[in-house]
């Protein structure tokens, strides 16, 4: 048996081997998928900075951050902290590309899309739509100012499973000093578009990646954990939209007990429910 586990550990470890010349073809491969995507910038500058960002990101950096990056490419940091923090651009025009792009490339009518709240622990207060929140990964609330929180959609399929799109959750409440939603003035600090300075529920921001990214991906189901299940009224509009779904639901949750006769009722009033 170990004998037979060693060949199989050899052959293993042959398949993993790259062959050089895959590797002088990264960048240049990297380059030209990037070439729709960037095409929607403005200036030839921002073009440059997005894809040397992105290969500082792919890269084996140890501290993947504007500054380390620029270091990489032997510049300075502020021209391409300019461009991540400052530079005016559209990112809009990159979802939808992406968007095309999956659809056309892995698209199947069996696939599943997939709504997956997921929390970031931070440690100040500037960053957008920081509080504390529930974080997930961890399974407790985090100190004040602690986590931001972003609703993301996922295609899975036979083909692959790939983050199409991804929406940011502005807190309604935050003990110091404001609602995000309220305190204008730290949200035009943060760069928060004034079109997203109002509360919505997560459930909401699912709804509008739904209703814009749906229709162009071909899917069979909606999935999602038991935080996207837990409202009666988002699986009810699902249902409504002839949407077929499978979603976790908490495990306090109570249902009536259909397969019961309900009791009669022995006089005026309300009528009676069958028992949970």
């Amino acid at each position: 048996m170990d004998a037979e586990l060693e060949a199989r550990k050899v052959a293993l470890l042959a398949e993993c081997r790259v062959d050089s010349r895959v590797f002088e073809q990264v960048l240049p491969r990297l380059e030209s998928f990037m070439e729709p995507f960037v095409d929607s910038l403005v200036r030839r500058e921002q073009c440059e900075h997005a894809v040397k960002f992105v290969c500082g990101l792919l890269s084996d950096l140890e501290h993947k951050n504007v500054e380390s990056i620029a270091d990489r490419f032997g510049e300075e940091r502020l021209p391409l902290q300019w461009f991540i923090g400052t530079s005016e651009w559209d990112d809009e025009p990159l979802r939808d590309e992406l968007v095309r792009e999956v659809a056309a490339e892995l698209g199947d009518p069996g696939a599943v899309l997939v709504f997956d709240p997921s929390a970031f622990a931070k440690s100040g207060r500037e960053s957008v739509g920081v509080a504390r929140q529930w974080c997930g990964r961890l399974g407790k609330l985090d100190p004040p100012s602690a986590d931001q929180v972003g609703v993301d959609l996922g295609d899975v399929s036979k083909h692959e499973e790939v983050l199409v799109d991804q929406r940011l959750s502005l807190p309604k409440e935050l003990s110091l000093p404001k609602e995000w939603t309220t305190d204008k003035k730290r949200c035009r600090k943060a760069g928060v578009p004034k079109s997203r300075q109002r509360h919505r529920t997560r459930h909401a921001l699912c709804w509008e990646m739904l209703r814009q990214r749906g229709p162009q991906l071909p899917h069979a189901w909606i999935a999602g954990d038991d935080e996207m299940g837990r409202p009666y009224a988002f699986r009810r509009d699902l249902q409504e939209m002839q949407e077929r779904y499978l979603l976790a639901v908490p495990s306090n949750t109570l249902i009536r007990d259909l397969e019961v006769d309900a009791p009669t009722s022995s006089g005026p009033g309300r009528p009676r429910q069958r028992p949970w």
